[in-house]
This record gives structure tokens, C-alpha cells and sequence, in this order.
């Protein structure tokens, strides 16, 4: 009995959660008003170095972000500017870190954690809360050579981003800060296992001739394709762009 409630608890929790995510997408694409997309620095090593280059970041360290959306969504016709980005500052500590594994079960509680985590954060600061809330968790470079996967929450207007706190970094940093705002939205990832582009899907350029190299990533598809079996990390935001099949995914356009 005591584990079938647990159950029904967890069913009702899920179908809330679903409900709530179908409301807020429905909202959050509109496009009526710009959103308020709120960013926040964690030091995710704890180290000096990290710490130091978190007090150099300020609200015009992300304002690339704004204007890449911007543009893009001008490009499909949006009339305003679809998103204002502004930099809430330095937590003291950060969101739960995604599970490791590909648990199903695993995932589903990290995520009520995650958005338990950001509800109490809210209730319990001084700043304006966003409509998207992103928490970008920052690395050392000499002790950090590969990050765990960030993540969007679809529909849940939150995501977690880990990133190098290094300035030659900025730019791949921006890259993928604005691929998981993307998927707060309910954009979908554009790339195989093997992280390569899916085509058309996944390309700047689905209908370029010749095919390769491609000149630019679209944003959802992550890379910059070279061949069918070769592709590279764009090094900001000026080498992507939103295609056509991920705009309409946040309706910016009809599919």
C-alpha cells in the first residue's frame, strides 16, 4: 500500500510537472513580449581562478546572446526583440549537476530536484526572477579539460550550463548558453550519437552546393559540418545560425 501511494505521489508530481511545461511553452513561444532571460554565475570548482573570472563578468559579458536571438528571430519575421538578457550576478552555490548515467528514472529526479532547487532560489532572493533562468557553472581550464553535458529543461525554463572560466572561451561559452536556452523552449537537439549534424535537420545550409564544407553550425545541430563523417565546434556565435526546422519548433515561424 505505503508503495503504491509513493506511486500515485510520483505520477501526480509527473502529470503536474507536464501540465505546467505545456503552459509555460505555450506562453514562453507566443512571442508577444520579449523575455526576460535572467543569467547567473556558480563557481563550479571552487578554485581562485574560477572565482576571479566570474568578478570580471557583467550583464554585457552575455549581450551577444541577445543579439544572436534577436537577429535570428528578426530574420523569421519576429517583429520584437525576442529575448532581453541581463546578468543576476554570483550564487554562492549552484543547481544539482545531471546524473551521469542514462537512467530514465534518474533523469526524471534530477530534473524535480533541479526545478525544486530553482523555486526555492526564487522565493528566497532579493533579484527579479526571469521568465528563463539559466546557471552557468564555471571551470578552471588547468584543471578542467572536459565538462559535463549542460542541460535545457524543455518547457521548464530553466537549464544548466558548464562552462570554461577562461575569456578564449567566451565565444564557445555564448554558443552553448544560447543551444540550451533553445531547449528551454522545447527545441530539439539536431546531431546523431556520434555528434555529428543530422541532415537536413542539423545544417545552416541543407540545400548548399556543393553539400561540404559548410560555412556555419546551426545552433541545435551543434557543429559545423566538414563531410558526412567530419565536423567542428563553431568558435562563436557569428559562425551559426537558427534553421528552419528548430525555428518552427519555437514558433518562429509554421513547420
Amino acid at each position: 500500500m505505503r508503495k503504491n501511494l509513493r506511486y500515485l505521489i510520483l505520477l501526480l508530481i509527473l502529470l503536474f510537472v507536464v501540465v505546467n511545461e505545456t503552459l509555460n511553452k505555450t506562453r514562453s513561444t507566443s512571442w508577444e513580449n520579449p523575455l526576460w532571460v535572467r543569467i547567473y554565475a556558480v563557481n563550479g570548482d571552487g578554485r581562485e581562478a574560477t572565482e576571479k573570472y566570474i568578478d570580471s563578468l557583467k550583464t554585457d559579458s552575455f549581450k551577444t546572446i541577445e543579439k544572436f536571438v534577436n537577429l535570428e528571430a528578426r530574420r523569421y519575421g519576429i517583429k520584437i526583440d525576442a529575448i532581453d538578457v541581463e546578468y543576476n550576478g554570483h550564487l554562492q552555490s549552484g543547481p544539482p549537476q545531471p546524473p551521469n548515467g542514462q537512467s530514465l528514472l534518474g533523469n526524471i529526479w534530477w530534473s524535480l530536484k533541479f526545478r525544486a532547487w530553482a523555486t526555492h532560489r526564487a522565493w528566497n532572493s532579493d533579484s527579479d526572477a526571469g521568465d528563463i533562468e539559466l546557471f552557468v557553472s564555471y571551470y578552471d581550464i588547468t584543471t578542467t579539460q572536459s565538462l559535463r553535458h549542460s542541460v535545457g529543461l524543455q518547457g521548464g525554463l530553466i537549464g544548466i550550463i558548464n562552462a570554461f572560466a577562461d575569456k578564449s572561451y567566451r565565444g564557445s561559452n555564448e554558443v552553448v548558453i544560447a543551444h540550451e536556452f533553445m531547449h528551454t523552449l522545447g527545441a530539439s537537439d539536431k546531431y546523431a550519437p556520434d555528434n555529428q549534424p543530422i541532415l537536413p535537420q542539423g545544417y545552416a545550409e541543407p540545400g548548399r552546393i556543393p553539400l561540404f564544407p559548410q560555412q556555419k553550425a546551426e545552433l541545435m545541430g551543434g557543429r559545423i559540418p566538414l563531410s558526412m563523417q567530419d565536423s567542428r565546434m563553431p568558435d562563436s556565435l557569428n559562425q551559426v545560425v537558427v534553421g528552419t526546422y528548430t525555428a518552427a519548433e519555437i514558433n518562429w515561424t509554421a513547420e
